[in-house]
């Protein structure tokens, strides 16, 4: 299985608001830029589909480190909240319907694919392809 490294962040110009996502795929040296935008969003809506994006631009299965700064979207993974999520059929542990439900399910399907180790960083830092995420998921809100 091919190793590739992930970079991803979302952005949201108020909450809700115009949002953009972005990913950055390293490969063998090789780096491919992505991003795009919504005209309504959430921040965690962007964070999930740049993560969502970046795994459907894999055109085989990879076996991933991915980045995100994003702990709603790493803990989900790390600290097996989705898979309570499912088991209760998409409740949170109070009862409520998840947020965000149909994006989950898509990102579960993309993990049964690949093998996906969420790693988080820290946001607005000093990590060179956090920053470009940011930078890229932004340039993408200002071009809606």
């Amino acid at each position: 299985m091919e190793k590739i490294t992930i970079y991803t962040d979302g952005a949201c110009s108020g909450n809700p608001g115009p949002g953009g996502w972005a990913a950055i795929l390293m490969y063998n040296g090789n780096k491919k830029e992505i991003s795009g935008g919504m005209k309504d969003t959430t921040n965690n809506i962007m964070e999930i589909t740049a993560v969502i994006e970046g795994l459907k631009a894999l055109k085989f299965p990879c076996e991933v480190d991915l980045y995100s700064d994003s702990a709603y979207v790493v803990n989900a993974f790390s600290q097996g909240w989705i898979y309570n999520w499912m088991m209760k059929n998409w409740k949170t542990a109070g009862g409520d319907d998840v947020k965000n439900k149909e994006l989950w399910k898509e990102l579960y399907s993309l993990t049964q694919t690949h093998k996906v180790n969420f790693i988080k960083v820290k946001g607005h830092s000093d990590n060179e392809y956090n920053n470009r995420c940011d930078e890229l998921a932004r340039e993408a809100i200002s071009k809606l």
